[in-house]
């Protein structure tokens, strides 16, 4: 598996998580040794790993919550840090997200998670 094609698995596995609400598997896939942050849509950034991971935790819990898809991932590689830009659709809305990830303990890990809202799309006729 090239660099790309596992910084795109571990991308997958975050929305993996994040829609089966899987809390432990979310906790696996951000950094322990770096530092990490993240900026949820609406929300201040937040910083710190028992931080973010709180967020998670709260966000994760919320029954109510729908299952979220990711998009057009474009993937860069900058040796052992990496970046994927993508679409995430969410309840009907959608978002620019941008994740972080830097290698550690020889597997890509979250560093970033930031997403923010993109303007309405207009519906074709």
């Amino acid at each position: 598996m090239s660099e790309k094609e596992a910084v795109l698995a571990a991308n997958l596995e975050f929305y993996r998580a994040f829609t089966a609400r899987d809390l432990a598997a979310m906790d696996r896939l951000w950094a322990r040794k770096a530092p990490v942050a993240c900026t949820h849509p609406g929300w201040v950034p937040l910083a710190g790993r028992s931080t973010v991971m709180a967020s998670w935790h709260d966000i994760l819990n919320d029954s109510g919550r729908s299952p979220i898809t990711c998009h057009d991932c474009l993937v860069l590689v900058y040796g052992a840090m990496a970046m994927v830009l993508c679409e995430e659709e969410f309840a009907g809305d959608h978002f620019a997200a941008t994740n972080v990830f830097i290698t550690e303990d020889g597997a890509w890990r979250l560093l970033h998670h930031h997403a923010s809202a993109l303007p309405p799309r207009s519906r074709a006729h």
